[in-house]
């Protein structure tokens, strides 16, 4: 049976949502198939939801960008939802959300970006086959990808320096750089049962950077 839409806001009476960190192993040898992760405080329930958010800021030019720096970014970005996505399907119930992080920087063009952005659009390429394939239990596949967010991304760079802060903000439609919050708001949105017919799609929260 599909999975029920789950209450993903604590802050409303008498709801129970349970977030779990889960993780992969980075290697494994060729065509051996992932083995099943270690989600502490699963209890054998099935999952309704994935976030796939982990990840890490590489800045250099394309001409500067070396191996090492690109097998880090595909290690992370790519590899790690992927496989780990994999591992998972056995744990996933039927009509689960699944939701891969992505980035503005894959619309928008920046110098020192290349690898990070071209590893990120390939996460979008994969939100949407995963979409196609998983159709058939009922799992929808999203993409979202933020703008510039003042977190500890890159150093905590958007939100501790503030020349940084207002070149953004002014080329932003709402004038302003995002927050954690407008990118928790977006995910509860696309994870929620309420986005049920929103499937293989990219959706971008940057309140309107580069328009």
């Amino acid at each position: 049976m599909p999975a029920k839409p789950a209450p993903w806001s604590t802050r409303s009476p008498g709801s129970a949502a349970r977030a779990t960190r889960c993780g992969s192993t980075p290697a494994r040898p060729p065509r051996s198939r992932p083995s099943r992760p270690n989600c502490a405080g699963c209890g054998g329930r099935p999952l309704d939801a994935l976030l796939n958010n982990g990840g890490f800021g590489l800045t250099a030019p394309f001409a500067e960008t070396t191996e090492q720096d690109f097998d880090a970014l595909v290690a992370v970005h790519l590899k790690g939802p992927f496989f780990l996505t994999q591992a998972l399907l056995p744990l996933l119930a039927d009509g689960a959300r699944i939701l891969n992080v992505s980035s503005g920087l894959t619309r928008f063009a920046l110098p020192g970006y290349a690898a990070y952005a071209a590893v990120k659009g390939a996460v979008e390429v994969l939100s949407r086959y995963q979409a196609r394939e998983l159709g058939a239990r009922g799992i929808r596949v999203n993409t979202l990808a933020p703008g510039a967010i003042e977190t500890d991304f890159r150093g905590g760079e958007v939100r501790d320096n503030p020349a940084v802060n207002r070149a953004i903000a002014a080329q932003t439609a709402l004038g302003r750089v995002g927050l954690p919050d407008d990118i928790g708001g977006a995910v509860v949105a696309l994870l929620s049962g309420d986005a049920g017919w929103i499937n293989g799609q990219r959706v971008e929260a940057s309140g309107g950077m580069f328009l």
